[in-house]
């Protein structure tokens, strides 16, 4: 995928989406080289924040092994959320009649987490608040993709089925992002205690 296209994706209801719905990129190149680096990054982030600020971020005191362990369950988690939002995302659509085949559904659930993954960059800085904003901020944007996909993902024209997709797509996001918090926290949790 064209980075340079990101930004487009998040002010356009056609510029950025319309340029991936036309390169139409496989669904196994699009999960090995755009999916599977960016979910590594998050994992990454996780380790270099558990070496190089310990307790310090509410870590706890777990050794590397156990950080290993969390960022590989925390790295599956979110290989695995993909596609299953991909068939949520499909199965979302027919409540407007619209449900794109499983390549659409794909592209887009493999697109809106970008601002998620990337946002795991701000463990570079040692701060709670920091952190926090940045993931507020990445959900916001998540949520701003999910708006303006919706359109060319859908092929819709009307903007109340639009809007009523969007908040559907939006909520099962959320309990998937929640689930895979949650998924670490209970990971974490039992490695700390």
């Amino acid at each position: 995928m064209n980075m340079m296209m990101f930004p487009r994706m998040l002010v356009s209801h056609d510029e950025g989406w319309s340029w991936l719905m036309r390169v139409h990129p496989a669904v196994i190149r699009m999960y090995a080289f755009y999916v599977v680096p960016l979910s590594l990054l998050p994992a990454a982030m996780l380790l270099y924040a558990a070496n190089t600020y310990g307790g310090r971020m509410m870590l706890g005191n777990i050794s590397m092994d156990e950080a290993w362990l969390l960022a590989a369950l925390f790295f599956l988690a979110e290989l695995l959320m993909v596609p299953l939002m991909a068939w949520a995302i499909q199965r979302i659509g027919r409540i407007v009649q619209a449900p794109p085949d499983f390549h659409d559904a794909f592209v887009f659930a493999a697109v809106v987490p970008t601002p998620l993954w990337l946002s795991s960059v701000a463990l570079f800085v040692p701060s709670l608040i920091i952190n926090g904003l940045a993931t507020v901020i990445a959900l916001c944007l998540s949520g701003l993709l999910i708006y303006e996909g919706t359109y060319r993902v859908f092929r819709l024209a009307d903007e109340s089925k639009s809007l009523l997709l969007a908040g559907s797509i939006l909520a099962a996001g959320l309990v998937a992002w929640v689930s895979l918090m949650g998924l670490a926290l209970v990971s974490w949790g039992w490695m700390v205690t």
